[in-house]
């Protein structure tokens, strides 16, 4: 399928969820981030936007990308109405043709799931050489399957994170995994309804 098609898909997902002027953080990015010192990150799949406005009101420099044009002018008038357009970069890319430029002390993904082709090994592992010494790259999937979701196929698998480190194939020598499980929690999905949840972290940091 094309970009244009996946453009249009995303913008369409975007567009009907309601704008909101106080997106909520990840709660996997804010337990894993908050006693890190700010630096320069990088949040593939920026969605609402929630995650690149928290790292900024903490310091950090946000690059935030994101394949939905919807999403990135959201988040763009929501930096400038919180203070931080200074901190926030938000840029609309396809991440099956293009990676963002530069080093990070933090790279950031959540929910990085699609209906159309990606290679998200080649695009985590990417991720991972785009860390600087001791930087870490969190990735969060889905571990289940929401009722507001937009993928409701009973036979989906979710591989576990041990299994998306084995896919993305880095040298231990270099990347260590810090983290990689299932913890629940309770969601609350864009119409305001609540679920039990899994997640599925992994956490891997750079040597320093």
């Amino acid at each position: 399928m094309s970009s244009t098609d996946a453009v249009t898909f995303w913008d369409g997902v975007h567009a009907a969820r309601p704008a909101t002027a106080a997106p909520s953080p990840n709660v996997r990015l804010t337990e894993t981030v908050t006693e890190l010192p700010p630096g320069d990150a990088l949040d593939l799949g920026c969605g609402n936007g929630g995650d690149a406005l928290w790292l900024a009101r903490r310091g950090w420099r946000v690059t935030a990308a994101d394949i939905s044009a919807v999403a990135v002018e959201r988040l763009t008038a929501l930096a400038r109405a919180h203070g931080v357009h200074d901190r926030v970069a938000a840029v609309r890319l396809d991440l099956r043709t293009a990676f963002p430029a530069g080093t990070f002390d933090l790279v950031t993904t959540h929910y990085l799931h699609t209906p159309y082709d990606l290679d998200r090994s080649a695009v985590l592992r990417a991720a991972a050489h785009a860390l600087r010494p001791g930087g870490r790259l969190l990735v969060v999937d889905h571990g289940s399957t929401a009722p507001w979701s937009w993928n409701q196929d009973p036979d989906i698998r979710f591989p576990s994170p041990r299994e998306v480190a084995a896919g993305i194939g880095l040298d231990p020598a270099v990347w260590t995994v810090e983290r990689a499980d299932a913890p629940r929690r309770l969601a609350t999905g864009p119409d305001g309804s609540t679920a039990e949840v899994t997640d599925h972290v992994l956490l891997v940091r750079r040597a320093g």
